[in-house]
């Protein structure tokens, strides 16, 4: 990739002190609000710009240095160790440069919805989708994260047939949105007398919440229904008579809440569908978009088979980036960085190519 020029480093610094002058005038609540944001976005790029700077000057030193046939032996043998070092040292730091400026999902720094359904295997299936609900609240806990719940099917056996709630916190969407896939299962159930393994599934759906959802829903195009959540379909969290289902007609999204308000079921309803509403937008918008992304780590297919988890053998394979990590009991207990970090890397290096191609 080419390295960036001086003039667009000095405009990324210049950019952050505009900025930053006009934080210390600003007096709108809502320009403030965006202002500190742009603030807290800028200020590592200009750092970062003003370290290539630093660099590149360093090694500009050292090299005249060097050419400087009337030089101090010395100093042209420290000018010496001194270039290999900024050589050695200055791609890396122009790569996490090049990094920061990679187009951003605008999406990416907000809570998101997560959606665990049990999928084939039965009971097996629902045990399993309860592990992974399991993980991912764990994982939350470790993150800082708020976990609401909006509503959840137990399975008959245990487990969840179906489990949705947000996750509210900063950069939520950004960091979980890769666990949207197929999540299969090989394990011996503890229903299995013969001690054969068995394989199922569950779905991991993320999708974002956006701080502002422009969508108009009319009243003509919804249908909203109350049902006892106890009812037919499973065991629910809350037993109430105030379940809310409400379908989309045109789309025929449906979402539901069972909490123990019927006011506060259709305001998290509505909420919901809103957010599958949004969430189909910008499905469409992906779609052309990633076209020509190769490996697609974040493309969030809920049909793709993305990871496995093999018990017997103690290993959690993704098959986007084929990495494979031997600490399944670490991993199902909610310690899922390394796995998520080597996404973000893959995705991250992917994109960075795709801009060298452009």
């Amino acid at each position: 990739m080419a390295a960036l020029s001086e003039s667009r480093l000095r405009q990324m610094i210049d950019r952050f002190e505009q900025v930053e002058a006009r934080m210390g005038v600003a007096t709108e609540a809502k320009e403030i609000v965006q202002l500190s944001r742009d603030h807290a976005e800028l200020k590592r790029i200009a750092e970062k710009a003003r370290e290539v700077i630093m660099l590149r000057g360093q090694l500009a030193e050292a090299e005249a240095l060097i050419e400087d046939t009337t030089a101090d032996r010395d100093f042209v043998n420290m000018a010496i160790e001194e270039r290999g070092e900024l050589k050695e040292k200055l791609p890396d730091i122009e790569r996490e440069m090049q990094l920061m400026l990679l187009p951003k999902d605008r999406d990416d720094d907000g809570s998101a919805i997560i959606e665990v359904r049990a999928g084939t295997g039965g009971d097996e299936a629902a045990l399993f989708a309860g592990d992974l609900w399991r993980q991912y609240q764990r994982y939350a806990s470790t993150r800082g994260w708020q976990v609401e719940l909006v509503s959840a099917t137990e399975g008959e056996m245990g487990g969840y047939k179906e489990v949705v709630a947000q996750l509210n916190g900063g950069g939520v969407f950004g960091r979980m949105k890769f666990e949207s896939g197929v999540h299969r299962v090989q394990r011996v159930p503890a229903t299995e007398a013969q001690g054969r393994i068995h394989t199922s599934a569950a779905t991991v759906a993320i999708l974002p919440v956006p701080e502002e959802v422009n969508i108009e829903v009319r009243d003509q195009d919804i249908r909203i229904d109350t049902y006892r959540s106890s009812g037919a379909g499973g065991q629910h969290v809350n037993k109430t008579d105030s379940a809310v289902r409400i379908t989309h007609l045109p789309t025929n999204i449906v979402v539901t809440s069972s909490e123990k308000s019927q006011h506060e079921n259709r305001r998290k309803a509505m909420e919901q569908l809103k957010i599958r509403l949004y969430e189909r937008e910008r499905e469409m918008k992906d779609s052309a978009r990633s076209a020509a992304r190769k490996l697609q780590v974040g493309s969030g297919d809920r049909s793709e088979r993305i990871r496995t988890y093999n018990f017997p053998q103690g290993r959690v394979t993704d098959h986007r980036i084929n990495l494979t990590l031997y600490s399944l009991d670490k991993f199902i207990e909610g310690d899922i960085d390394e796995m998520l970090d080597a996404l973000m890397a893959e995705d991250q290096a992917e994109r960075l190519a795709q801009m060298e191609n452009s």
